[in-house]
């Protein structure tokens, strides 16, 4: 299997990268510096997705089986780069027949108004009473631009015809890879305050081989 990995020198992205070539697939790096690569056996492709080249993108993604995005702002400074650059490889998959594509988001996205949904529900279904009344409340006000920006991103993926998947996990950790994790469609994990970016990652490549993933957003969490 061909994979196109964008961000792929982020938390998710190098995981993802890491993951991909162990598994032996054939992965394309897209990257904004190609220095920040530790030598993974990939083709690299340098991109800024802050201001995206479509001519690069389309190049990136011919003729893969499948794209992969750990695009997300790594500061305020940078929030819009995910619905921005997600937007630009929507655009260049369309331009190339590609259709499969898993993007990485957040937990409290579904709660976060967007320019096409501007009245979200209050609360996600699977949180229990500390997320609805404290945890959730706390990370929106904190990372107000982060989310807004993967809340537009995931407006993005949701609108287009591509066979998409979203991956939401809560609080990120550097922890090693286990596999165990637990899923749930369309809602987060009751009492998963917490996944490593390993496992995020491997829930994402898992989702290649999962058809039922496909258009579904999918809460995911140790």
């Amino acid at each position: 299997m061909k994979l196109t990995i964008f961000a792929a020198t982020g938390g998710i992205g190098r995981q993802l990268l890491q993951q991909a070539v162990a598994a032996g697939y054939d992965v394309t790096a897209v990257v904004r510096n190609p220095k920040k690569l530790s030598g993974e056996a990939a083709r690299v492709v340098t991109a800024d997705l802050a201001a995206p080249d479509p001519a690069v993108l389309e190049s990136a993604v011919e003729g893969a089986d499948a794209v992969l995005s750990g695009l997300g702002a790594r500061s305020s400074a940078e929030a819009g780069v995910a619905w921005r650059g997600t937007q630009a490889i929507v655009q260049a998959m369309r331009a190339t027949g590609v259709r499969r594509i898993v993007v990485v988001s957040a937990a409290p996205i579904g709660t976060v108004p967007s320019p096409g949904r501007p009245t979200p529900p209050r609360h996600d279904p699977g949180d229990g009473f500390f997320m609805r009344h404290l945890g959730a409340r706390f990370a929106k006000t904190a990372f107000r631009k982060h989310y807004a920006d993967l809340a537009r991103m995931e407006e993005i993926v949701c609108d287009s015809e591509l066979d998409w998947t979203i991956s939401r996990p809560p609080k990120l950790t550097d922890k090693p890879l286990t596999g165990v994790y637990r899923t749930a469609y369309g809602q987060n994990i009751r009492g998963g305050f917490s996944i490593s970016r390993a496992d995020v990652a491997h829930h994402m490549l898992r989702a290649l081989d999962q058809p039922q993933t496909i258009k579904q957003i999918v809460g995911v969490a140790a």
